[in-house]
């Protein structure tokens, strides 16, 4: 073959070549939709990532993840649900609970939408049934918004001399209003009076924890809300100013200094909302994909904590805890 020949051989594989590799498909994108940042949410990605690597998808090596970070205030989610919608991302992600939910909902009614949420996404208008969700919508809920008044008996178990507790509860969360009904059903219950306290920024709290001194409650009960969830630190903190023994959905909040927990498995659901994800990814119709319950609930226990508050934690509390810090 003489040389020129061979350069326009060359020239014409060259040619074949190129299109073929510009037609390699790209990766899917996951849209993930979070009302936090990214450091608070860091055991929940973990957990999440780990539900997509179960059906073979790692995030950079065969899909690609974008995120939208809410940064704790809620009236953002509708604005980067939005976003996420007209990048088409092929699936997704609503986490944290209802409010990142019903964002993304109210964001598309084609892309499919996988929430990870607390409450009852039934009675949030969230999905039309449990077993068939319907429209483009699938995803996990635990069990924390519905156990709030199982939080109110456990500390009316450690202050049975209590007259009355207080009650954390962010105003803007759409369960706010269930949870409040239920936790004053239980108090009437047990014979005793609930101070409800609204705060729903972190300059909020520590007005909260003097109110609740000044009305000498006996302890302090947060409903299920992501935005407690996510300060366990600096509501730990404010405890042991104030010398108030309270109790949280998150194990975050005595694994901080706190003094009692009780809410569901959050590694749990977010594993499996990973696991729904890469499914969808896989070709799977949200309709196929019934809403999963975690009804695993965790009770978490500072026992150090107890002692500085001069509590004492009745044994059979401590042998069924699924976490003691002593």
């Amino acid at each position: 073959m003489r040389r020129r020949d061979a350069l326009a051989w060359l020239g014409s594989a060259a040619a074949w070549t190129l299109p073929v590799r510009a037609q390699t498909p790209a990766m899917p994108v996951i849209g993930y939709l979070a009302p936090e940042s990214p450091g608070p949410f860091d055991s929940r990605l973990k957990a999440f990532r780990q539900g997509l690597a179960d059906v073979g998808y790692v995030e950079g090596r065969n899909v690609e993840i974008e995120y939208r970070w809410a940064e704790g205030q809620y009236d953002r989610l509708p604005v980067l649900a939005a976003d996420l919608a007209s990048r088409q991302v092929a699936v997704l992600v609503a986490s944290g609970g209802a409010p990142a939910a019903l964002a993304a909902k109210a964001a598309t009614k084609t892309i499919t939408i996988v929430f990870e949420m607390g409450g009852d996404p039934v009675a949030l208008g969230v999905v039309d049934s449990l077993s068939r969700p319907g429209s483009n919508l699938t995803g996990v809920s635990s069990l924390s918004v519905e156990v709030s008044r199982k939080r109110l008996e456990f500390m009316h178990d450690l202050r049975p001399a209590a007259s009355s507790f207080a009650v954390a509860v962010n105003p803007t969360s759409p369960t706010s209003g269930s949870q409040v009904r239920n936790l004053q059903t239980t108090a009437e219950a047990l014979g005793i009076r609930l101070h409800v306290m609204n705060a729903s920024t972190a300059g909020e709290f520590e007005a909260m924890f003097l109110a609740a001194t000044r009305e000498q409650a006996g302890g302090l009960v947060f409903t299920s809300d992501p935005y407690f969830a996510f300060r366990s630190t600096q509501l730990a903190d404010l405890c042991f100013r104030y010398s108030m023994p309270a109790v949280t959905q998150s194990r975050d909040f005595p694994m901080a200094g706190g003094l009692m927990s009780y809410g569901g498995d959050f590694a749990q659901s977010h594993r499996r909302a990973g696991t729904y994800a890469a499914q969808v990814l896989n070709g799977e119709k949200p309709s196929n994909l019934p809403v999963q319950l975690v009804t695993k609930v965790e009770l978490a226990l500072n026992l150090k904590t107890a002692t500085a508050l001069s509590i004492a934690i009745p044994p059979s509390l401590i042998s069924g805890a699924d976490t003691v810090i002593e």
